[in-house]
């Protein structure tokens, strides 16, 4: 995989740990190892000039999600076949990590698992997941969930 990372926020992220679960998140979803995507990190008034222009929303968001090329896990559609899709570039996930914090607190776990969340999230939109409608929001959601427990597990062994 392919996965930059440049953060423009001002705030200190471990951008290795951002990228180390990319990574993950894009293997378990059977994503070809040559696809490439970016991650960025930016402050409340970048994001909130993304949120407006893209989303057509006021005020900053927690992480927004840029797809560039069709690319679906596993072959052709989402979770059928076995083998890695073909490689692609999957766009640009972009994270707040001013927003993330806020959202940490409310949430009462640490800054570094909201972004983990949010990142995991923005793959996920890229990869072609949606949360509109309801049974989408438990597929999504479910996965989402799924992944990070994984991925906790991985980070830190017992």
């Amino acid at each position: 995989m392919s996965i930059e990372i440049n953060n423009e926020s001002g705030v200190e992220v471990d951008e290795e740990n951002i990228v180390r679960l990319a990574a993950h998140v894009l293997g378990e979803m059977g994503v070809n190892p040559l696809a490439e995507m970016s991650i960025m990190v930016v402050d409340e008034n970048a994001m909130a000039e993304l949120h407006e222009k893209w989303m057509g929303e006021p005020g900053p968001t927690d992480v927004l999600a840029f797809p560039m090329d069709e690319l679906r896990p596993g072959g052709g559609a989402r979770g059928d076949g076995d083998a890695p899709a073909d490689p692609a570039l999957l766009g640009d996930v972009v994270l707040c990590p001013q927003v993330a914090a806020r959202q940490a607190e409310e949430a009462g776990h640490s800054t570094r698992d909201e972004l983990e969340l949010l990142c995991t999230h923005g793959i996920l939109h890229l990869l072609g997941y949606d949360h509109a409608e309801p049974e989408e929001h438990k597929e999504m959601f479910g996965l989402q969930a799924r992944l990070l427990e994984a991925w906790q597990e991985e980070r830190d062994p017992r």
